[in-house]
């Protein structure tokens, strides 16, 4: 059984960015929050909005970071620290180049490229041991044209195939929390949005 005490979303605040391919972390968090009838509400000391939900008898902590990208270990930092939460117990979300939209991975540690986990693994004393959520976008082919893509609206289908990776993820958070990753993983890992 993973012992997750707290789960991060990652995106760019404001309403500029909301439907941006950087913030699938956020998309999938606010659906899990709804899944859970948990509305997440601006906490100013976790630089952040929080909600508080339960799942499989366990008391799980949701933050979305509402510093940019970059910053995103500051808010994390400060809720793990506040609720004395380690790194191993946290599940953070983000947007993945390297993976297809409508295909989303779970992956233990390691190195990443995405700017926001970065700036968590500094923040949080250099340790890569917290879960990450991995969800595809797709990569536009050449690095010249990553940052437009990332803050670029994805068109309706590949939004669909995205949004269809993210509900499953949230279906497979209860397995993850109920079982454990393996189990988690065989289910995500096999579908295709």
């Amino acid at each position: 059984m993973a012992d997750i005490r707290l789960i991060v979303g990652l995106g760019n605040p404001g309403p500029e960015y909301e439907n941006t391919r950087h913030n699938a972390g956020e998309w999938f968090l606010n659906q899990l929050a709804d899944t859970y009838n948990a509305p997440l509400k601006p906490e100013t000391k976790f630089f952040g909005k929080t909600a508080r939900i339960t799942i499989a008898g366990k008391d799980i902590r949701l933050l979305y970071p509402t510093t940019f990208m970059n910053k995103s270990g500051q808010a994390v930092a400060a809720l793990a620290n506040f609720y004395r939460i380690e790194p191993e117990q946290i599940l953070v979300a983000f947007d993945e180049l390297d993976l297809p939209p409508g295909v989303a991975k779970y992956k233990v540690g390691g190195s990443s490229s995405q700017n926001g986990v970065r700036d968590i693994v500094a923040k949080m004393g250099n340790n890569k041991n917290f879960l990450r959520l991995r969800i595809g976008i797709g990569h536009p082919g050449h690095k010249s044209r990553v940052t437009g893509h990332v803050l670029g609206k994805p068109p309706a289908e590949e939004k669909a195939a995205i949004e269809s990776a993210i509900d499953e993820a949230v279906r497979c958070t209860e397995i993850l929390l109920k079982e454990d990753l393996k189990q988690a993983q065989n289910r995500l890992h096999s579908h295709k949005g």
